[in-house]
């Protein structure tokens, strides 16, 4: 790679962009270095963020604040979606990354830079998200990766090289997590985590309580969705900042939102992590169930086989793909008629919808009824399910053999006889 010299670095102010400033002057001859801070609600103070980055020797320092695009572009498209990494992971970190990645590309451009930085390490799924994003957004600028490229083999040692170069760092030794906020959750990576078998410390969670604090009274929340996207809270309507803000505090007040878990990383090993995602985790559950009373059977069900591969173009950095893009226009025509009101129950850590509700509904409940209802006569059954079972019937038919699994059970009738497959005594 030819001498860069200006480069935008995705700067967070953690412990692995706090470093790279000075990094990238010490050995890429004095470049210029554009710090480029994102706000997708990590709810940092970015005064203070901006000065570190000027002590730290960046050249110039751009803010932008992208909390609505997050929520609108990216997080709801997700929720529309149904995408859960592994039946898990809310994706709340692999869905800020394209967003980052796309700021820092235009401030680079706009700023003239011929290169882009980045703090991921050589082991996890961010350095992919970041890069395929470059890739499709601004192929012609060069990359720079640190953690491939430096002598520093571990965190301890960052700590090490930042407190040399007078860098404060808001981690410790004896915690050294890796924590990554946003709007959307609040992620846990390394030290004790690093062992499966070991609990999250209680002193570890920010947003949610723990479950066994929680109030003895549950809370009910009730919340209203157009076209699949939240758009009110108890009857009220706010901004899609403001909503989902508000529902991270009193989920979180409940203990809702933890997730435990060890994933699959792209890259090839499997990680532990650790989530709170309140808001996110009320929202993803109301929306499920909104869609069971607005959705067809064969969309329904269609939709909940797409949300797993949604989740995985999410999780492996494919934001930009043309196949997410193209399952969001499914996605899109299926929410058309997704919209309602859903109320749920927090309490204990649990989130549970207790009712539901759209104008119109699919679901009828003269249809549903065990009791006389209009619309359905019972001895239409007998024909549907003669004409739904005739190709089972015409196989049995044809292949007795091996229609039945194994041999027939050892039935004892009322009587004492022995059934056709008894043995004899």
């Amino acid at each position: 790679m030819a001498q860069p010299r200006n480069v935008a670095l995705a700067y967070s102010g953690g412990l692995d962009t706090s470093v790279i400033i000075p990094w990238l002057k010490e050995h890429y001859g004095g470049c210029g270095v554009t710090a480029v801070v994102v706000d997708v609600g990590q709810g940092d103070d970015f005064d203070e963020v901006r000065a570190k980055a000027r002590a730290s020797g960046a050249d110039a320092v751009h803010v932008v604040d992208v909390r609505r695009q997050f929520v609108t572009d990216y997080i709801y498209p997700a929720l529309r979606a149904g995408a859960v990494y592994e039946g898990r992971y809310l994706l709340g970190t692999s869905l800020a990354r394209p967003l980052i990645a796309r700021v820092q590309v235009e401030v680079a451009l706009a700023e003239g830079c011929d290169a882009l930085a980045h703090g991921c390490t050589g082991k996890g799924n961010d350095q992919v998200r970041f890069e395929l994003a470059y890739q499709a957004l601004a192929p012609h600028l060069a990359v720079i990766a640190p953690w491939r490229e430096w002598t520093l083999g571990s965190r301890e040692e960052e700590i090490d090289y930042a407190r040399a170069h007078g860098v404060p760092v808001p981690v410790t030794r004896e915690k050294p997590y890796s924590m990554d906020q946003n709007l959307w959750h609040l992620s846990f990576e390394s030290g004790i985590l690093e062992d499966p078998w070991a609990e999250p410390p209680q002193d570890m969670f920010r947003l949610t309580v723990d479950p066994a604090a929680a109030p003895d009274a549950p809370e009910y929340v009730e919340i209203g969705f157009e076209r699949g996207a939240p758009v009110a809270l108890d009857g009220r309507s706010l901004d899609p900042v403001t909503l989902v803000e508000a529902l991270n505090r009193r989920a979180g007040a409940h203990g809702v939102g933890r997730a435990d878990l060890v994933e699959n990383r792209l890259v090839g090993m499997k990680s532990r992590g650790v989530y709170e995602t309140p808001g996110g985790t009320v929202l993803m559950e109301a929306h499920h169930h909104l869609e069971t009373i607005t959705l067809d059977r064969d969309t329904q069900h269609y939709k909940a086989l797409v949300a797993p591969r949604y989740a995985e173009l999410v999780y492996n950095g494919l934001w930009y793909s043309p196949l997410r893009r193209a399952l969001d226009a499914f996605t899109t025509v299926t929410q058309e008629t997704v919209t309602g009101a859903v109320r749920v129950k927090l309490f204990k850590g649990a989130c549970v919808v207790v009712g539901r509700t759209a104008t119109p509904s699919l679901y009828s409940p003269d249809l549903a009824t065990f009791g006389r209802g209009e619309g359905y006569d019972h001895k239409d059954a007998a024909s549907f399910i003669r004409l739904f079972g005739l190709p089972t019937k015409v196989f049995a038919a044809s292949h007795p053999d091996l229609t039945r699994d194994g041999p027939a059970l050892p039935i004892e009738t009322p009587a004492g006889r022995r059934g056709p497959g008894a043995p004899r005594r």
